[in-house]
């Protein structure tokens, strides 16, 4: 009697576990949804902005890079990727932002935007075109040049993490 009982104990122990585990799928910790896709691409981001900056393209297309690999299993491929990132920069300006008294700029503000479409080839009801675009505020009496590397690498982590989100978190 005794044994029958701790085989009962031990057969619900085994389905809550099974079910508990079914039902929560594969988790990755930093809440990215691959579903099927094994691999992914990033062409080439063209800067299609009226205020050109050198390198600009490869520096973006690379933080995307980084991004996806350091955040997903995925294996960055050339072509005929699963999952497939493609697009234009579209803005990139200096705008003056609040004034001071005698009307002169006290902060400018550094704008990106960049157009991208996402293509699932393995769920392409997934697919999308949008714009994600980010600023960098800094001082009107700072020079651009002494700034755009910590603006450039705050901007690029806030748009492909939003990036990220709109294709493989679902948020």
């Amino acid at each position: 009697m005794k044994i029958l009982k701790n085989k009962k104990i031990g057969y619900l122990f085994t389905f809550v576990a099974l079910i508990t585990t079914q039902s929560c799928g594969v988790y990755n910790f930093t809440g990215g949804e691959v579903g099927s896709a094994q691999t992914f691409q990033v062409n080439t981001f063209r800067n299609e902005a009226p205020l050109i900056e050198p390198g600009l393209d490869r520096d973006f297309t690379l933080a995307l890079q980084d991004l996806i690999m350091n955040q997903t299993s995925l294996d960055l491929v050339p072509s005929n990727g699963d999952l497939v990132y493609e697009g234009e920069i579209t803005e990139y300006r200096v705008a003056p932002m609040t004034a001071t008294a005698d009307q002169n700029a006290a902060q400018n503000r550094l704008t990106i935007g960049v157009r991208v479409r996402f293509i699932n080839n393995t769920k392409e009801e997934d697919d999308f075109e949008r714009t994600f675009s980010f600023y960098y505020d800094f001082e009107a009496n700072a020079q651009l040049n002494s700034v755009k590397g910590g603006a450039h690498q705050e901007i690029f982590e806030r748009i492909t993490q939003d990036i990220f989100n709109a294709s493989l978190a679902n948020w």
